[in-house]
């Protein structure tokens, strides 16, 4: 048996809701080993991603959640590569958005995902958006976590589907629950750990972003 790896792939592109467009690079993570492998996010670039997944037999493409930089070509990649596109329901309108049309595999708090010869598990964390979910890989105590929690604090929600406390709640009851030293990788720009950003929570609460 082939051991884990974690890889990453950076993409370019933009970002789009609520009228306005911002130029964004997004992090795609393939998790897995040598012979099978799950997407995570399926941002602005096929051709990269395919490349970095090789031969390997994709077990799913998983977004996070249903903004357009990071589900930009999940149904390109899951015709392409036989997968399922798994998404939480709660995003349906902000996938609408993007992907009128076309369908996913719903996903939901609790799934496990096997790949590998382990196991992620999908922790609901809305919040960024209703139906943001992370991942969860005990067995690297690695976090995937999307837009929910970065190097500094939760993702964004000043725009429309997102809303503050939700986030603030997501982190504290069901990301802040694991382990100190978890490493959290995140949606976009450079990694951190729970145990780096535990002590912050109240922080953010006052400054309310």
């Amino acid at each position: 048996m082939s051991s884990l790896r974690i890889d990453r792939v950076v993409t370019t592109g933009v970002f789009e809701l609520d009228g306005g467009t911002w130029d964004v690079d997004n992090n795609v993570w393939l998790i897995g080993d040598d012979d099978e492998v799950v997407i995570v996010d399926a941002a602005h670039d096929g051709k990269s991603i395919t490349e970095a997944v090789g031969d390997r037999n994709v077990v799913a493409v998983v977004c996070t959640h249903g903004h357009n930089d990071h589900v930009t070509v999940a149904p390109q990649l899951g015709r392409q590569l036989y997968a399922p596109v798994l998404l939480h329901p709660g995003d349906q309108e902000l996938w609408e958005m993007t992907h009128p049309g076309e369908s996913f595999w719903q996903t939901a708090d609790g799934e496990r995902i096997a790949v590998g010869g382990t196991t992620l598990e999908v922790i609901h964390t809305p919040g960024h958006s209703p139906g943001s979910i992370c991942l969860y890989l005990p067995e690297a105590k690695a976090l995937f976590s999307g837009d929910t929690l970065f190097s500094g604090g939760p993702g964004a929600t000043g725009r429309s589907f997102s809303d503050f406390p939700t986030i603030v709640a997501s982190i504290r009851d069901r990301l802040y629950a694991l382990p100190a030293e978890t490493r959290v990788y995140t949606g976009h720009g450079d990694g951190t750990t729970i145990g780096t950003e535990a002590p912050h929570l109240e922080e953010w609460i006052a400054r309310g972003h």
